[in-house]
């Protein structure tokens, strides 16, 4: 009964929050709450969970550092014009019979580089929506091939905080995690290319509007210097540079192109990385304002309250069942099943990718454990799952702002191939080696 009652307060919390389109941070505090209440009338000493909840906010800023570094790349990026060189030479190379695949390509390189899906839905992502509705093309297919491209690299950019928070929480290094979901990513994202090819020939683009571009060099110079930023962060992490390290020397080299090549003065600078870039230029003002530090606060908040729920519900086990079934299911069904059906779960009642991801790792960590699986293969299995399947739940966050950003509705989301082909290649996949172990146990 008290985990009923706690998670129908914490449910209708999450609920009121999404209906009133405020943050979702006091619904989490309440179930911070509740939860705790619920432990204690099962006997749990209020100092043990007080530490436990201390201990998972700990535990959280290793992810929270690359949330602000992230929020001060986004800003940086904005400020050398780095965003506007993928959007102006984008542009450039988009023709009308292959609009919709460039839209799904440029997307995914940019939320690559910069690890963000709002962020490049917010630039990259408006603009080709923009460029959809006035040159004649399908605005749903569109939406469909922004959904993807942005997933492709908050799944498995080495600057994506999903990346690193499902690392920190499998206990695995984040260089390597983020190779292992790149190569799983290859083949999901080769369909789509062909999938969005051939829906770029049945809605073509009758149109350009070239104004944008003629805006951007009016007001930004879009040499190659400006892609020095993007270079550092895509090239860094290859030669096993670290995340922290590789952001960090990007937004330096970021701030040497927005003083030396845009002629933005240093201060101005330090102050965007604090408060974000602003700008009031005419037609650029919409997709460049935004980034900073302050801009991660309340995603850093939302991130370090969240992690204290796992300690609260080992401690008090009310979730024993739920774990004890899923790890039930694992010996009848598999891991990655049962991690996809989690996945789910997770992020349809509680609405938010990120404690989806804590969710999965501590129920089906101790599983993954027993079964002789380690850290790697269970953040493998979450990448390639709750960080793409979220995006699919049209009231879950990480799907429901990205479309309301874009001004389409769920259904954008049967073309949004990557958040369902990557999970579907990856049990697929798991299915062909499983039988091939099986034929021949000793390969």
């Amino acid at each position: 009964m008290d985990v009923l009652l706690a998670f129908t307060v914490f449910l209708g919390s999450m609920a009121l929050c999404l209906a009133l389109g405020v943050s979702i941070l006091p619904a989490l505090l309440i179930g911070w709450v509740v939860f705790t209440a619920a432990a204690r009338r099962r006997g749990v000493p209020l100092r043990q969970l007080m530490k436990a909840s201390v201990s998972g906010v700990k535990d959280s800023l290793i992810v929270v550092l690359i949330l602000l570094l992230i929020g001060m790349l986004t800003a940086s990026w904005r400020a050398s014009g780095t965003i506007l060189f993928f959007v102006y030479y984008g542009m450039a190379l988009i023709t009308p019979r292959l609009f919709i695949v460039l839209t799904f390509l440029l997307c995914a390189l940019l939320s690559y580089a910069i690890g963000t899906s709002f962020g490049v839905v917010g630039t990259m992502g408006v603009i080709f929506m923009a460029i959809a509705r006035s040159g004649g093309a399908d605005p749903v297919v569109t939406a469909g091939a922004v959904m993807s491209g942005i997933y492709f690299g908050d799944c498995c950019s080495p600057a994506a905080s999903s990346m690193a928070l499902t690392a920190a929480m499998c206990r695995t290094d984040a260089g390597a995690h983020s190779r292992r979901l790149l190569k799983a990513n290859l083949l999901p994202a080769g369909i789509c290319v062909l999938l969005y090819g051939a829906l770029s020939v049945r809605f073509p683009l009758s149109s350009v509007d070239r104004g944008l571009m003629t805006a951007i060099t009016d007001h930004f110079t879009v040499s190659w210097y400006t892609a020095i930023p993007a270079a550092v962060m895509l090239l860094l992490p290859i030669f096993k540079v670290r995340t922290k390290l590789a952001m960090a020397l990007s937004i330096l080299a970021a701030g040497l192109v927005a003083v030396f090549v845009q002629g933005m003065d240093a201060p101005a600078f330090l102050k965007c990385l604090l408060l974000g870039y602003q700008t009031e230029l005419p037609g650029l003002g919409g997709i460049l304002k935004g980034g900073g530090l302050v801009s991660m606060l309340s995603i850093s908040a939302i991130l370090a309250i969240s992690s204290t729920y796992s300690g609260i519900f080992n401690l008090s086990g009310l979730l024993d069942g739920l774990r004890d079934k899923l790890a039930a299911g694992m010996e009848r069904f598999g891991e990655f099943p049962v991690m996809l059906v989690s996945s789910v779960l997770f992020g349809a009642v509680f609405c938010n990718q990120t404690i989806a991801i804590l969710m999965c790792a501590a129920l089906l960590g101790p599983a993954y454990k027993k079964r002789g699986l380690g850290g790697d293969r269970l953040a493998r299995d979450i990448g390639c799952s709750a960080v793409d399947l979220c995006g699919l739940i049209p009231w879950c966050i990480a799907c429901s702002v990205p479309l309301q950003v874009m001004g389409v509705g769920a259904q954008a989301l049967p073309l949004s191939f990557l958040l369902y082909l990557l999970p579907l290649v990856t049990l697929v996949k798991d299915r062909l080696q499983a039988k091939q172990l099986k034929k021949f146990p000793d390969s």
